[in-house]
């Protein structure tokens, strides 16, 4: 019989990324939906399609195909992740540790430590700053100071808490975006904006498209977190399905809301005041109030998430809070990027560049782990994931390091590097965006898996016994303690 427990939003979670225990299971797995719906209703949702028009050219149709692509990809990857934590009850850097091993695993766990307790919160929160300094006209540094305070207080509560509040801010936040991206499109502007507007190239096409995937795919080492408490007896299927629609239908109607937003805003304005460019005045209030709760409702995931990675990585911290400490800490980290960013505001390149590298790594990660994942089908994974294991697996981190590598070395496409093709295949005179664009996401998912597939037989790594011998909690996960 599955025993399941209660949710428990008003307590602090404790300890750090050990396997959640069968009594401790609870939920449903459509509360994905709202997880994975509420920290994509924030501005930089939008402006993913807002970039795809006033930065790359491309007209209204032109940009939502690219998004839609980039999201469809990033959705499916998401759902099939999110379906992976009810079996072991593990996060997902967790899981990854058997593609790359105990200490291959540091590099992916590091890299999304930056990525999402840093990188990540200092986007969301400087557009949750400029929001509402726009609204209210305080300070910009006071109003980060807000935001920060907030979104470091969900996470630092943890998993229950975060669940609940995503669950809420969801119905709120989409009913604001509704009546936002309704208000774009009544604009008398619009309409004539996008008739006549048809832009396109297949440079601005890939780059929209990749900073789409690097946006909806942002949350892919994220997604067993938030499905690791779910009773390990639902519906991979339904899991999948929960998570990935949720993170699809945020994204794409905002993006494409932020694309018809560029046809008739003042580029130069400020990101927030130039989406809310042309609304009425009582929806523009109420949008930029949602931005500033979507941003908290995104850097609450981030944080939370930020530091599973960092434990994830085998830091031993003994404390029974550990994990809500080290959220504290990553505030105050991000908290500074972000201030730095509120006075050296160029959110246009610094945005597009950081979508970019997010996609540049997550793409080659997420070819490893799904080729591991088909090798180990069937298969227990229990025994090579625990701290003391000492479970090797070069092939992972040499396809991760070498794919990465080679699709960045040839096809980036950044403000500060362009890659070998993307430079051989520039005509004179023309900038980097007039070539192929960016394709370095998908020639680092596809190089990645295969180099992982090549070395996976060359070195053999352990692989567990059935998956009916695995047992229902892995002990010995977290480095601070010595069973789960």
């Amino acid at each position: 019989m599955t025993v399941t427990a209660s949710a428990r939003p008003t307590t602090i979670e404790p300890g750090g990324i050990e396997s959640i225990p069968i009594d401790k299971r609870h939920g449903s797995p459509w509360q994905l939906l709202a997880t994975w719906s509420a920290p994509n209703l924030e501005f930089a949702t939008v402006f993913v399609g807002f970039i795809g028009v006033a930065y790359f050219g491309l007209g209204f149709w032109q940009a939502v195909s690219a998004v839609v692509l980039g999201n469809v990809l990033g959705a499916a990857t998401q759902g099939i992740l999110s379906s992976w934590g009810p079996r072991e009850g593990l996060a997902q850097l967790v899981l990854s540790r058997t593609a790359f091993g105990l200490r291959g695993n540091i590099l992916p766990a590091a890299i999304n430590t930056v990525m999402a307790g840093l990188g990540w919160f200092a986007v969301n929160s400087v557009s949750g700053a400029l929001a509402l300094t726009t609204l209210t006209g305080m300070p910009a540094w006071l109003s980060l100071i807000i935001i920060v305070v907030l979104e470091v207080a969900l996470a630092f509560v943890g998993h229950d808490l975060v669940q609940v509040f995503e669950r809420y801010a969801s119905i709120v936040l989409g009913v604001v975006f509704l009546l936002a991206t309704g208000a774009v499109f009544m604009n008398p502007h619009v309409g004539a904006a996008i008739a006549s507007h048809h832009g396109f190239s297949f440079a601005g096409f890939t780059l929209t498209a990749s900073a789409a995937f690097g946006y909806a795919a942002g949350w892919n080492p994220y997604a067993s977190d938030y499905s690791r408490y779910l009773p390990k007896n639902v519906s991979p299927v339904t899991t999948a399905w929960a998570a990935g629609l949720g993170n699809f239908v945020s994204c794409t109607v905002l993006m494409a809301g932020g694309a018809a937003a560029a046809l008739i805003a003042n580029p130069a304005a400020l990101p927030t005041d130039a989406y809310v460019t042309g609304m009425p005045t009582w929806i523009g209030d109420l949008t930029l109030i949602g931005i500033a709760v979507g941003a908290i409702a995104a850097n609450a995931l981030n944080v939370y998430s930020g530091a599973m990675s960092f434990l994830a990585a085998g830091v031993r911290i003994p404390f029974s809070l550990r994990r809500a400490i080290i959220a504290i800490g990553f505030g105050i980290l991000g908290f500074v990027i972000a201030l730095i960013a509120v006075i050296n505001l160029d959110f246009y390149n610094n945005y597009d560049n950081f979508l970019l590298v997010i996609a540049y790594w997550i793409a080659p990660w997420l070819g490893i782990v799904f080729v591991d994942r088909f090798l180990r089908r069937g298969t227990a994974i229990a025994a090579f994931i625990p701290d003391k294991a000492r479970y090797r697996n070069p092939a992972g981190i040499l396809a991760l390091v070498i794919g990465g590598a080679i699709s960045i070395w040839l096809f980036s496409n950044q403000t500060f590097y362009s890659g070998l093709i993307v430079r051989l295949t520039t005509p004179a005179g023309k900038d980097a965006t007039s070539a192929i664009g960016d394709l370095t996401p998908l020639v680092g998912f596809v190089l990645a898996g295969l180099i992982y597939l090549i070395l996976f037989h060359v070195f053999k790594p352990k692989v567990g016994g059935p998956l009916s011998e695995e047992p229902e909690v892995v002990v010995g996960v977290d480095a601070a303690d010595d069973v789960a």
